[in-house]
């Protein structure tokens, strides 16, 4: 949404709005108190599949319909959310002329094949090229929010450990009778860590395991 500037996704993020049933909503036609998993589920399919650069070939195996019913999903989408279509263009035109894309913090990507003659190899370079600035950008933001959290948990000597990363995801090992105090701190950290045209929401979860805390 933000790299994108689309109005559309803007607003359902910035209105606390599952962008999933917001897109099924608008793919479907359908209101989203009427929203079926089945639905729901398509829409999350369109929703990640076009930032990898899926074609309705690859999207109509995925959901089980005509190759058909899968362009006009995707037709209705960028119809809908004409500011996605707008960026990736734009993008894969940018990526030709300068060789290289970046995430929203400067960190490059060469793509020494986004020229190439081989349609197979600049086709993969032209998805890797939409595809980069967005998953890049967000690796750049779980990177920045695990500095934070540990020079935060090493400067105040807080009783606890920062154990891994995964994904979007951040695993401390905390004592228990500060672990609430501790996940609102490290969601404050996490959700202000950089600013972008929609907010940064972070769920916390506790537990006496990784699977329980989900």
């Amino acid at each position: 949404a933000h790299l994108s500037g689309d109005n559309g996704l803007i607003t359902a993020f910035s209105s606390g709005l599952d962008v999933h049933n917001t897109t099924a909503s608008e793919v479907f036609s359908v209101p989203i108190d009427q929203i079926s998993n089945e639905q729901r589920r398509a829409a999350k399919a369109i929703n990640f599949g076009l930032i990898y650069g899926m074609s309705a070939f690859g999207l109509a195996r995925q959901l089980e319909v005509d190759r058909g019913s899968a362009q006009a999903y995707i037709d209705t989408y960028f119809s809908r959310y004409p500011g996605v279509l707008e960026f990736m263009e734009d993008t894969k035109e940018e990526a030709k002329k300068r060789g290289f894309v970046e995430t929203i913090f400067g960190r490059r990507l060469n793509l020494p094949d986004i020229n190439a003659k081989r349609v197979q190899l600049r086709q993969y370079a032209e998805r890797t090229a939409i595809n980069a600035p967005m998953q890049g950008t967000a690796a750049d933001i779980i990177k920045l929010a695990m500095i934070d959290v540990a020079k935060w948990i090493e400067n105040e000597s807080i009783d606890a450990v920062l154990v891994m990363q995964v994904h979007d995801e951040l695993v401390l090992e905390v004592e228990s009778s500060i672990a609430p105090e501790v996940g609102e701190k490290v969601r404050h950290i996490m959700e202000s860590i950089t600013k972008l045209s929609v907010p940064l929401i972070v769920d916390v979860g506790i537990g006496q395991s990784w699977e329980e805390a989900h």
